[in-house]
């Protein structure tokens, strides 16, 4: 009886998922570090993000987003404009993924039924996730790694537009930042207890980074019938 109840909700959930408008693509673009080495300039990428994209449209004016990035962050105390970080000199690159899910709302209704190609400003937010390197910086500046990871949870804060054309595609241009409850992306926090010495830096400010670039997502599936979540 189990397996048959197993059997019969997946049966459900399939027919349910195939009665919605889906939309699966790519995202490309470049991606900046602030935190406490490098610049604190919000809107500079300096190194490429790419990824994918998914979405479950529940309205017109509201989808359920997932997405996957993958970047390396980048930072250089000689590019900032504060003297006292130029005279310090740390500079780092460390590989993140990371995985975020939570809703997009439109401005304006964005019915991808009616045949006709529109466009929109759109906001996302929820949670994310970041899997990180853990490394720090010696007395004199040396980047060292601590050979471990770390994942850094955190809010994303997207503001995009995004436009239908060709009947199936949506286009989309975004910046958005990641405000992260982890102070040790940037190496000032080690992550090791016995590395606390080597701390640095602002300790109440917690890391940030930013994507910003390109969407392109291609949407399939039965008109749906838009529920009220």
């Amino acid at each position: 009886m189990r397996y048959l109840t197993s059997i019969l909700l997946l049966i459900i959930t399939i027919q349910f998922s195939y009665s919605q408008t889906h939309e699966i693509g790519v995202f490309l673009g470049g991606s900046n570090f602030i935190g406490d080495v490098g610049e604190t300039t919000y809107i500079a990428p300096n190194s490429l993000a790419v990824g994918g994209i998914y979405k479950w449209n529940r309205s017109p004016r509201h989808s359920f987003r997932f997405s996957f990035i993958y970047s390396e962050l980048e930072a250089n105390d000689l590019k900032s404009d504060d003297p006292r970080r130029q005279e310090r000199g740390y500079k780092f690159n460390s590989h993140i993924i990371e995985a975020s899910l939570g809703i997009e709302f439109t401005f304006f209704d964005f019915n991808l039924h009616d045949g006709k190609n529109k466009a929109t400003p759109y906001l996302y937010s929820g949670i994310s996730a970041t899997y990180h390197d853990n490394f720090f910086f010696t007395g004199q500046g040396q980047f060292t790694s601590e050979n471990t990871s770390s994942m850094a949870f955190g809010i994303p804060m997207i503001l995009g537009v995004k436009v239908k054309f060709m009947e199936s595609f949506i286009l989309g241009a975004e910046i958005g930042a990641r405000y992260t409850f982890s102070d040790e992306i940037d190496g000032s926090v080690p992550d090791a207890k016995e590395l606390e010495a080597f701390s640095f830096g602002n300790l109440n400010n917690n890391d940030w980074y930013v994507f910003t670039g390109m969407t392109l997502t291609y949407t399939f599936g039965d008109k749906p019938c838009y529920c009220v979540f």
